[in-house]
């Protein structure tokens, strides 16, 4: 259903925006999306705020705010590890974000770069940006469990 919250997930939320604050991580959240009724929708959308995405409509990208308020943080950083694109990026409509990410990220010469899963490998090759970052790997959920320090079944096998 379009315009619908997924309750279920509320609470997962919560709980990650509260250990990120005890830990003084900073969230950074949309502030503006492209909104439509589907991801086939051929009208054209403006930027809305995301406390405004009308009933019937999905966010399918990040905003040009958003990617504004993004790409000064990631200039910023000195390790960024990007896993999911911003949006529907496979719909020239609903890239825009994503590719504005892919650019900061490729801009930013003194940070370590890393993309990691299928979706976002996908979207910085099709923004010809893939050797503009210092690694591309197409294991995301592998990639997740890595830099959380989870053991690998396939690196565990490599163990003595």
């Amino acid at each position: 259903m379009a315009g619908a919250v997924e309750t279920e997930k509320l609470a997962n939320a919560r709980n990650f925006l509260r250990k990120a604050s005890e830990k003084r991580v900073a969230v950074h959240l949309p502030t503006d999306v492209i909104v439509a009724t589907s991801i086939d929708d051929s009208e054209g959308s403006a930027p809305v705020s995301v406390d405004a995405i009308p009933a019937e409509s999905m966010a399918l990208d990040i905003g040009p705010a958003t990617a504004e308020a993004y790409r000064k943080v990631l200039g910023a950083a000195r390790t960024v590890f990007w896993n999911g694109p911003m949006g529907v990026f496979e719909k020239p409509k609903f890239a825009a974000g994503t590719v504005a990410i892919a650019r900061s990220l490729a801009e930013n010469k003194l940070a370590l770069t890393i993309v990691g899963g299928g979706d976002s490998a996908a979207a910085i090759a099709q923004a010809g940006l893939a050797d503009k970052v210092s690694h591309v790997s197409t294991g995301g959920g592998a990639s997740l469990e890595f830099v959380q320090g989870l053991d690998l079944p396939g690196i565990a096998a490599l163990r003595p």
